[in-house]
């Protein structure tokens, strides 16, 4: 399932996420720092979401209310919510 998420209070505009089942297959984020977002997706490529929901949730940048990496944590839980 591939599933597009609108960022909101980060740099990046877009993240796009290709899911099997509770397996993450791909992410990809259009927008912000690339070598930040290319770097999370090979982390997160291949590990189950709820985990990385888990490690992700929370994780501030700057003196920010989110970050990339937190606001992946939201897409991924509305990913798993919409394939119920």
């Amino acid at each position: 399932m591939e599933y597009i998420y609108k960022p909101k209070g980060v740099c990046s505009n877009l993240i796009t996420i290709e899911l099997d089942g509770e397996t993450i297959r791909k992410v990809e984020f259009a927008g912000g720092c690339s070598g930040n977002g290319r770097g999370i997706s090979q982390l997160v490529k291949g590990r189950n979401a709820k985990e990385v929901i888990q490690s992700l949730r929370g994780v501030r940048c700057g003196t920010g209310k989110t970050s990339c990496p937190d606001q992946l944590s939201l897409a991924l839980e509305q990913a798993l919510e919409q394939e119920k």
